[in-house]
């Protein structure tokens, strides 16, 4: 049985950390999404998943909050 140490946890809360700035970067996208005219239908959809992201990300920063730390 392997058991993680500090180390194996930090490295993976940095690949966490990167991976969840790579999606902030992607919500702008979203976010443009919506300011099409012609998005009909589609609107309800990109606005859900744009909600459901926010979620997450408020859940993410509760549950790590960065502290100013390098990590």
């Amino acid at each position: 049985m392997r058991y993680l140490n500090e180390t194996n946890i930090t490295m993976d809360l940095t690949a966490i950390r990167q991976r969840i700035s790579e999606i902030k970067a992607k919500r702008d996208s979203l976010v443009r999404l919506l300011e099409l005219p012609d998005l009909g239908t589609l609107r309800i959809d990109v606005n859900q998943a744009l909600e459901e992201m926010d979620d997450l990300l408020e859940e993410f920063d509760r549950t790590f909050p960065d502290n100013g730390e390098n990590a």
